[in-house]
């Protein structure tokens, strides 16, 4: 869980365990005493990832989770939900080309995309800029994620105000349940699958069978974000995502990018019962013939280097057996505001 900290001279913050707590700190410098505020995650029970804020923009709980908006000295405007860093402004465009244009790319013609959650905004900024894209329907059930994401992170404020993102607040199973319409592309950009959390069963195979799957035009393509990818956290719930999806569809690929704010490699999942087979140069060719700008992270070459998994990766996820169920469930390390949540996306 996250944890809004600071230390008095030696570093060691005075915390109340659980990762929710914040304390006063002060540190000498040439000026004298003064005070330094920093963000601390539990990544692990026995590792912590912490860095200095400039201020403290929101903190709050809405009804599914504990939400904070940090401005952090080394990464920008940082979103944190349930104590886990979401995405910070300085790389959060690593996570999120990564996320959206391999999908996209991938597909002859998109044109109708959903998104499952997004609600900063970012996932839908960059769909928006393909050219084929016609109808981006976002849907997340906090409200208060997505209000208060409009208000402060500024780079994705056109999107939001393009006529062809069409939000909506809702449980993104319930909504895709309903809905009548098909979609080319659909994009999972959950919150990690954490213990109480608000959407641990949007990563289920009954959830990909029954749902997702029946809601893809022919030729479909659907993404997930798929929680950490590291040589020692791709074990959490990554190769048993992939192997879940491997159970649903025909096609599955796997692949990973360093994110420097989350202190890991993350993993995506890219799945269809159409095969892949766009090579490195024709990944370039479509996205100068279709988008809007220049990636700054990924392209053809960056794709091809993604989805080629180190060894000790390869060969856990080739062995992997367990199917993610809403009984199996696995989950990455922390805990959500299960107390007042439902799973919901």
């Amino acid at each position: 869980m996250g944890e809004i900290s600071s230390s008095n001279g030696n570093g060691h913050g005075n915390g109340n365990g659980n990762g929710n707590g914040v304390h006063a700190s002060a540190h000498l410098g040439g000026d004298g005493r003064r005070k330094s505020c920093w963000y601390e995650e539990e990544i692990e029970q026995d590792l912590r990832w912490c860095f200095a804020l400039n201020s403290i923009l929101h903190t709050g709980a809405s009804q599914y989770q504990d939400i904070a908006l940090l401005d952090t000295k080394p990464f920008g405007k940082a979103l944190v939900i349930d104590g886990k860093l979401q995405s910070a402004e300085i790389d959060e465009f690593i996570y999120h080309e990564s996320l959206v244009h391999p999908a996209l790319l991938h597909h002859l013609n998109p044109k109708t995309v959903f998104i499952m959650g997004g609600g900063e905004g970012s996932t839908a900024r960059e769909i928006l800029r393909h050219g084929t894209v016609e109808k981006v329907v976002m849907c997340d059930i906090d409200e208060e994620v997505v209000d208060f994401c409009k208000s402060y992170l500024v780079v994705n404020r056109e999107a939001f105000c393009d006529s062809r993102l069409h939000l909506i607040i809702n449980d993104a199973r319930a909504e895709l349940q309903t809905r009548q319409d098909c979609f080319d592309v659909i994009i999972g950009d959950l919150a990690d699958p954490i213990e109480g959390g608000p959407c641990y069963q949007l990563y289920t195979k009954s959830f990909y069978e029954s749902t997702v799957k029946t809601r893809l035009n022919e030729g479909g393509v659907f993404v997930t974000q798929a929680g950490p990818a590291g040589v020692f956290s791709h074990t959490e719930v990554f190769s048993c995502i992939y192997n879940t999806l491997r159970q649903v569809f025909k096609y599955v690929v796997p692949y990973s990018a360093h994110i420097p704010s989350y202190a890991d490699t993350w993993g995506w999942v890219m799945a269809s019962d159409t095969p892949f087979t766009v090579d490195a140069e024709e990944l370039d060719t479509r996205a100068k013939r279709r988008m809007k700008g220049e990636n700054r992270y990924l392209d053809g070459k960056t794709f091809a280097s993604a989805s080629m998994l180190s060894k000790v990766v390869r060969k856990t996820l080739a062995k992997e057996t367990q199917v993610y169920t809403e009984g199996t469930a696995k989950f990455i390390y922390g805990h959500g505001a299960g107390h007042r949540s439902q799973p919901h996306a």
